[in-house]
């Protein structure tokens, strides 16, 4: 834009000149024209011939189009790249390695000696604690056995120490107590002794329903007093709980 307006410029600048030029000519024609008047009134005015040439119009260019900016040519991406497959080619298999012989190791003449006598150790020591086992086992049954023999020999030895506590104060019960008693009602006495048999209470824990029976009962366990002794220290009984019936013997 800058270099169209200098040219412009500089034509302006050359027709300006070209007119200044043809304007000084005319004035030199004018004053020419002015002298020979003069002169011509003073004497026979000569035939003076003057050509006037007009300029011409200085001519002006019209101004250059800008020059035209082409757009940038448009960039088109290249096309994408196919890349071709790449055909991967295994490699050939190792072969195996050839295993190594193996190597056998020589015969103990003694391993099966050993091996017999650690079988008969094992074996040994298998009986032995199978001999220990069943022998708690019968040891165990013995004693439960024993005990259970004790438990039914002593609890024999109590009934026939309370039965003969009972016979002893049924001797001491009236039949006038017992007449008029429809059926076998029971009565439940405690009976608290010395160990010398000596009888320190008495208590109808349970009534036969017949107060004159209860009566009899109690008055008969006082009068039996001292009770029997057990057959053995080991059968004694502080606290007895006896059980008579108007019809037991």
């Amino acid at each position: 834009m800058s270099t169209l307006a200098l040219g412009l410029w500089q034509r302006d600048e050359h027709g300006m000149g070209r007119s200044f030029v043809l304007s000084a000519l005319v004035h030199i024609v004018l004053a020419a024209i002015l002298v020979l008047g003069v002169r011509w009134q003073v004497s026979a005015p000569d035939v003076v011939e003057v050509d006037l040439v007009v300029a011409p119009p200085p001519v002006v260019e019209a101004p250059k189009p800008p020059p035209k900016v082409e757009p940038a040519p448009e960039v088109k991406p290249p096309p994408p790249r196919v890349e071709k497959p790449q055909i991967v080619i295994p490699d050939k298999p190792k072969p195996k390695p050839k295993p190594k012989p193996e190597v056998k190791p020589k015969p103990d003449p003694n391993f099966e000696k050993r091996l017999r006598e650690q079988v008969a150790q094992e074996q040994k020591a298998l009986d032995q604690q199978r001999q220990e086992r069943e022998l708690r086992e019968l040891l165990a049954k013995q004693q439960a056995d024993a005990a259970r023999q004790a438990a039914a020999a002593h609890a024999k030895a109590l009934n026939e120490y309370v039965a003969k506590i009972q016979a002893s104060i049924r001797r001491n019960i009236p039949e006038s107590a017992l007449e008029g008693i429809p059926g076998n009602p029971a009565a439940l006495v405690d009976v608290v002794q010395l160990p010398t048999g000596e009888v320190i209470s008495v208590r109808i824990r349970k009534s036969s329903g017949y107060p004159r029976y209860d009566d009899a009962i109690e008055r008969a366990i006082l009068k039996a007093s001292p009770l029997p002794p057990p057959p053995s220290r080991d059968l004694f009984e502080r606290e007895l709980k006896l059980t008579f019936r108007p019809l037991d013997k």
